[in-house]
């Protein structure tokens, strides 16, 4: 006979909690909204209010005497109608933005500073303008540091000021997030590169051509290896290819020390070659004149200072990938390159894959893995009394915590990425499937 508290809701948990935010920031992502979904459901059903901060912290920094937050406009009250058949819906339901309020701080010494701390206060506040209890954060590596850096400036306030517990949930597409092994919405945007990656195959095929895909993937290769292992690509290059023969240095001089620097960066002609190499191998072995070869736009920080001259960054300091135009210009020396080899022309299109990923339909494993981590967030807070802690999940679907201070440099304040480990069964995947080259 089945137990019947298997088929009965948790009860619910004692708690202080009244209200709760929940705020997304960064990149958007598939399946962010059955994230915020059975976050927002779960403490509602418990009797906890729930407000949803809009566009990220782009409100909250702005808080002070001139600017109240308002409702509608900086925040909104979540209820049961609010989150009516939203778990399985695309885009997110508050917004999200970049904005950075920790851009200041770069060392815990930069807490104590009244100027640099300025917006993590004016966030706090703001919270507390709201009667807010807890803060659930939802965002990519950047936005685990700033969840990092208001608990920590809370952790200086006076003995008697109220402290916001702050629980992150992991997102981006990238999945290069040390701590869990996939985050929500990795398998829809690779599904649906891989398929444009399946679709431009099939161009490529009927004109004798070949494109040059540039995906999405910042820091690691994580996207661009499984957009090209689902799609049938020809070969993938990313960050974690550039060793060996394909990796080379320059000094770079401080121009406020005059101290110089060794800066590792791509050796574009080696790689350039490697990729002509699959081409040509592709035509004299498998006879076929067409394929497509991915890169992961993360191979733009690689290149070296003269293509990087007058590309500004961003609050998070990454680089304009969008300025560079990488894909353009390693397609340009690619058909040069096949040229001077061979004496043929050879087209080479460049396409830019990635936007077109981050709000599409989630399928049904990233609403599942988003549920949990929605519902870890409630567990986490109410049932486990946790702070400063972002919920991951292992196996099928099992909640575990990971303190900050595991993920963050509790000294720098900055995350690790985390790469396709060399020599992983991952990345030989890809060097199984992709068109054979031998070592040169």
């Amino acid at each position: 006979m089945t137990d019947p508290s298997t088929l009965s809701r948790p009860p619910a948990s004692p708690t202080k909690f009244r209200r709760v935010a929940i705020l997304f920031a960064g990149g958007p992502a598939p399946a962010a909204n059955a994230v915020i979904s059975a976050a927002a459901i779960s403490f509602l059903r418990n009797g906890i209010e729930v407000v949803g901060i809009k566009y990220g912290y782009s409100g909250l920094i702005q808080f002070g005497d001139d600017y109240p937050l308002k409702e509608g406009q900086d925040y909104l009250l979540v209820d049961q109608k609010t989150l009516r058949r939203t778990r399985n819906s695309q885009g997110i339901l508050f917004g999200t933005a970049r904005d950075n309020p920790g851009k200041l701080i770069s060392s815990p010494e930069h807490l104590h500073d009244p100027e640099r701390s300025a917006p993590l206060k004016a966030v706090y506040e703001g919270l507390r303008s709201l009667g807010v209890d807890a803060l659930i954060s939802i965002g990519g590596d950047d936005t685990l540091k700033t969840a990092n850096k208001l608990k920590m400036y809370q952790d200086l306030l006076p003995a008697d000021a109220q402290r916001i517990p702050v629980v992150h949930l992991p997102k981006t597409i990238d999945n290069d997030y040390t701590g869990i092994d996939f985050t929500f919405g990795y398998f829809t945007a690779v599904e649906t590169l891989a398929e444009e990656i399946r679709n431009v195959v099939m161009d490529a095929e009927a004109n004798k051509a070949y494109f040059l895909a540039e995906t999405m993937g910042r820091s690691a290769g994580w996207l661009a290896y499984g957009a090209a292992i689902a799609g049938e690509a020809s070969l993938v290059i990313s960050v974690e290819d550039i060793v060996g023969e394909f990796r080379s240095e320059e000094e770079v001089v401080d121009p406020e020390t005059g101290n110089v620097s060794l800066r590792p960066t791509m050796d574009m002609q080696n790689v350039i070659e490697r990729i002509v190499a699959t081409m040509r191998i592709r035509e004299e072995q498998d006879k076929k004149q067409f394929g497509v070869i991915v890169i992961a736009e993360g191979l733009a920080e690689f290149l070296p200072q003269k293509y990087l001259e007058g590309v500004p960054r961003d609050d998070h300091g990454h680089i304009s990938i969008a300025q560079i135009d990488l894909g353009r210009q390693m397609a340009r020396m690619v058909a040069e390159e096949y040229t001077r080899q061979t004496g043929n022309p050879k087209k080479i299109t460049p396409l830019q894959l990635g936007y077109e990923s981050r709000c599409a339909k989630p399928h049904a494993y990233d609403v599942m893995l988003g549920s949990q981590l929605g519902v870890g967030a409630y567990r986490a807070l109410v049932e486990d009394g946790l702070n400063g802690v972002m919920v991951s999940i292992k196996g099928q679907l099992e909640l575990t915590y990971v303190p900050f201070e595991d993920l963050i440099n509790q000294e720098t304040l900055v995350t690790t990425v985390r790469f396709i480990p060399s020599g992983s069964d991952f990345q030989m995947l890809a060097r199984f499937l992709e068109t054979y080259v031998n070592d040169r």
